[in-house]
């Protein structure tokens, strides 16, 4: 597995943002656990952290094929970039 301390892309910091705010958000809900509050309004807020989570996640997997993959398969003359092109495009239903 290829690891690097300074591998950073111009998205990490949107992303960033977003995971601090689920964040906050998910102490929040534990908050609400323990001050009693109903099962439906947290189950509802988990609901929302969940999904900024998963979207924080599928943004940083989106903006690494972009820019690693790119990186990876180099200069492609367009009759062969097919199969890049499609994993790309499937990877949107991650």
């Amino acid at each position: 597995m290829h690891m690097s301390k300074h591998h950073r892309h111009k998205t990490h910091p949107d992303i960033v943002k977003r995971l601090k705010r689920a964040e906050g958000h998910l102490r929040s809900i534990v908050g609400m656990i323990e001050s009693g509050r109903s099962c439906l309004d947290i189950a509802q807020q988990l609901h929302a952290v969940e999904k900024a989570v998963g979207q924080a996640k599928k943004a940083l997997v989106h903006d690494h094929l972009e820019n690693c993959l790119e990186d990876a398969v180099g200069a492609l003359p367009r009759e062969q970039r097919g199969p890049v092109n499609e994993f790309k495009e499937i990877a949107k239903y991650l």
